[in-house]
């Protein structure tokens, strides 16, 4: 395949669904080493060696495949810091996104359209207190402010294809589809069936940033049962799968790197992700990075908007 007649958008997906996958053989590895070298940025707020590590990877990798590229990480390393080991890039692609046909309006984009939002390691308190089941990578695209990309990496996945640890899940906006989800593994019976406020209704939300506002709301939405887990490509891929119905978190905590990825995703499994107040999320690079209204999600476009009515936040 000449890598100049695929669009450019499918190579910057393609780099980076491998990229991933490197990013948690890193974060796997120092975790085994057991010297996370932890810097706490604020309250319930840390920073690792894993964050670090795997943000310079993802960065570094796709700013030599493709130089010009905007990427916005978390962690915010300046040019020393960011001095990956060359030997170490990700330079190759995952083949399977070629097979994928580009959505049209897609195809023509060019490096200028483009912002890369990294979230090395999502879940870092649950990182260093070993829950390791919440804890993924993520890279998401924007296009003129619009989340049109998202690759979410879970480290310590088992999936019944592959002997070693790790499952990565993507789509593109307009796909209608996601790819990566393990059918196999998830046939053990997760489908939740219909919401119902009160009565059905599964709802995950923060479970290291909580107050009495953000509680308040999840009562809004009256849930049947609250699961309390960490970092958002976590809750929004219980989403996915039908382990929850809904996730709210009504507050500021998620930033534009935690949501990127994940809308995209779940959008183009059939849900829905904005604000508390059903409006779309800009990430526009000079936009706060902070989502000032929180996170309001769910597994369908009409359950997202059942919450809204139910809390009268529309």
């Amino acid at each position: 395949m000449i890598m100049e007649s695929v669009p450019l958008i499918m190579r910057v997906m393609a780099s980076s669904v491998k990229i991933v996958d490197k990013a948690g053989q890193l974060i796997r590895g120092i975790m085994g080493t057991g010297k996370l070298d932890i810097v706490v940025k604020g309250e319930n707020d840390f920073q690792t060696k894993a964050d670090r590590t795997a943000e310079a990877c993802i960065i570094s990798s796709l700013q030599k495949r493709f130089p010009g590229i905007k990427c916005i990480g978390e962690e915010g390393l300046n040019t020393e810091q960011m001095n990956f080991p060359s030997s170490e890039l990700e330079l190759a692609d995952d083949p399977s996104v070629f097979g994928i046909k580009c959505p049209d309006n897609l195809k023509d984009l060019s490096l200028d359209d483009i912002i890369v939002w990294v979230d090395p390691l999502d879940g870092t308190k649950e990182f260093t207190e070993g829950e390791v089941d919440h804890v993924t990578v993520l890279v998401g695209i924007s296009v003129h402010g619009n989340a049109i990309g998202g690759v979410i990496h879970q480290p310590w996945k088992q999936v019944s294809t592959s002997a070693s640890p790790g499952r990565t899940i993507w789509s593109l906006a307009g796909l209608g589809q996601v790819f990566g989800l393990d059918k196999a593994a998830n046939a053990s019976g997760h489908t939740l069936g219909e919401m119902k406020p009160g009565e059905h209704n599964v709802i995950c939300t923060t479970r290291s940033h909580s107050n009495a506002k953000s509680t308040k709301a999840v009562e809004d939405v009256r849930p049947s049962h609250v699961e309390r887990v960490g970092g958002c490509g976590h809750k929004v891929l219980l989403l996915v799968e039908q382990r929850c119905h809904g996730y709210v978190f009504a507050t500021p905590g998620c930033k534009k790197w935690d949501t990127c990825a994940p809308e995209v995703v779940l959008r183009e499994a059939g849900g829905e992700l904005t604000d508390m107040y059903g409006r779309r999320l800009v990430y526009s690079e000079a936009v706060p990075r902070m989502n000032e209204a929180g996170v309001l999600a769910a597994g369908r476009i009409d359950w997202h908007a059942a919450y809204l009515r139910a809390a009268g936040w529309s």
